[in-house]
C-alpha cells in the first residue's frame, strides 16, 4: 500500500511568528514536516491532522481539493496554505533555497533583524537583500539625498531629517528608511534629508531596489503602504502653508504633490497652471477631479500629461460653476494618480 504524501505552500502570512510565504510544508499518514529550522506549531499539527482525515482515500485533483486554501489560526497570526503537487514541491524547494550567510551578513542580520523593512522580506531573500547593502557613516550636519538623488537608505543609528527647504517634513530614527520615492524614476525624490547627529546608515541603488521589488512581492507591498504614509505626513506638513497662498511654481510642488494636496483636503474649486506647452485647468469637487484640460487634451489624458511636466506656475480659486457641481469625476483618484506616476516613470526610462 503506498503511503499517503502531500505538499503545501504557504501563500498568506498574517503575522505568523514561524512561517513565511513561499515554505513548504509536507504531510504523510506518520508526520508533519515544517520548513527547514523552523519549529512545529502544535496548532499546525492539530490543524494537518484534520486536513489529513479529510484528504484520507480522497483525490485532490478530481474531488476539487487541489485549489483549495487551508488555514492555521488561533495564536497571534494566520497562514494560509495550498496543495501542491510533489513536482511543484521539488521545483520551490530548489527555489527557495538560500545560500548560506557570510559571518558579517549575519552580525548584520542580528543588529536589523526587527526593522519593519527586513521582517516584510522572506527568510529565502535576506541574503540577496543585505548583499545589495552598502554601510555608510555621516557625519552631523551633513547631507544624505538632495533632490532627484536616486537611492534609498535605511536608518542603523543616529537621527536623520526629511526637509523641503526650512520645512522639516520628518524625523528618522534607527529602522526608519528614506529616499523610498526614488524607485519609481530617476528624478523622484522631492526632498533633502540631513544627519542631525553622527548617524550610520545601509545605502542601495535605486536600480538595485527595483529589481529587489519585481521579484519580491511583499516588499512591494511594505513599499506600498510607506509611500502613502510617507504621502499623507508629507501633504500633512505642507498644507498649513499652502493654504495661505494656494498658488506658486511647480519646480517646488510638482503636479503629483498638487492634486494629492487638493484630494485629502477635499477641496472644491480650480486649479489653474501655466505650464510649458500651455495653459492647463483641473476642477475638483470635494478632492474629487471631474474635468481637466491640457495641451488639446482632456479628462485622463490632460491629467497623465500634466505629471510629466516639472516647471510651470500654478493658482487655486474656489468655487465652481452649477454644471460642475453635477458633474461626475472622470475616475478614481488613487488609480489615476499611480497610473499617471507609472506612465512618467516610463516615460523616463525610455
Amino acid at each position: 500500500m503506498n503511503q499517503l504524501k502531500l505538499f503545501f505552500k504557504i501563500t498568506v502570512n498574517n503575522n505568523c511568528p514561524l512561517y513565511e510565504v513561499g515554505e513548504l510544508l509536507s504531510l504523510s499518514d506518520k508526520a508533519l514536516s515544517c520548513p527547514e529550522g523552523k519549529a512545529t506549531c502544535l496548532i499546525l499539527v492539530r490543524e494537518m491532522t484534520n486536513i489529513l482525515f479529510e484528504l484520507l482515500g480522497a483525490n485532490p485533483s478530481k474531488d476539487g481539493k487541489q485549489d483549495k486554501l487551508y488555514s492555521c489560526s488561533g495564536c497571534s497570526g494566520l497562514i494560509k496554505f495550498k496543495l501542491i503537487s510533489e513536482a511543484e514541491s521539488k521545483r520551490s524547494s530548489s527555489a527557495n533555497t538560500a545560500p548560506p550567510l557570510a559571518p558579517q551578513e549575519e552580525a548584520l542580520l542580528a543588529e536589523i533583524r526587527n526593522f519593519p523593512l527586513i521582517k516584510a522580506i522572506p527568510g529565502a531573500e535576506i541574503g540577496n537583500v543585505l548583499r545589495c547593502f552598502r554601510k555608510e557613516r555621516l557625519s552631523a550636519n551633513s547631507t544624505l539625498i538632495t533632490k532627484g538623488q536616486n537611492s534609498l537608505y535605511l536608518v542603523l543609528s543616529g537621527s536623520i531629517v526629511v526637509s523641503n527647504g526650512s520645512l522639516i517634513i520628518a524625523s528618522l530614527e534607527p529602522g526608519d528608511i528614506c529616499g523610498e520615492m526614488s524607485y519609481l524614476g530617476g528624478d523622484v525624490a522631492g526632498a533633502d534629508v540631513r544627519a542631525t547627529t553622527d548617524a550610520v546608515v545601509l545605502s542601495i541603488s535605486g536600480e538595485a531596489f527595483s529589481a529587489l521589488l519585481d521579484r519580491i512581492p511583499e516588499l512591494q507591498l511594505f513599499m506600498a503602504k510607506i509611500l502613502v504614509q510617507r504621502l499623507t505626513q508629507s501633504n500633512a506638513s505642507k498644507y498649513d502653508n499652502f493654504d495661505a497662498c494656494m498658488s506658486g511654481w511647480i519646480r517646488e510642488m510638482p503636479p503629483a504633490e498638487l492634486f494629492q494636496i487638493f484630494h485629502m483636503n477635499q477641496k472644491t474649486g480650480v486649479l489653474a497652471l501655466e505650464l510649458p506647452r500651455g495653459e492647463a485647468r483641473v476642477a475638483f469637487r470635494e478632492g474629487c477631479i471631474i474635468n481637466a484640460h491640457y495641451h488639446k487634451k482632456t479628462n485622463q489624458a490632460a491629467i497623465f500629461d500634466m505629471l510629466k511636466e516639472k516647471e510651470g506656475r500654478y493658482a487655486f480659486s474656489t468655487g465652481l460653476t452649477p454644471e460642475e457641481m453635477k458633474a461626475a469625476e472622470i475616475g478614481d483618484f488613487m488609480m489615476l494618480l499611480m497610473e499617471g506616476i507609472k506612465r512618467v516613470d516610463e516615460g523616463d526610462e525610455d
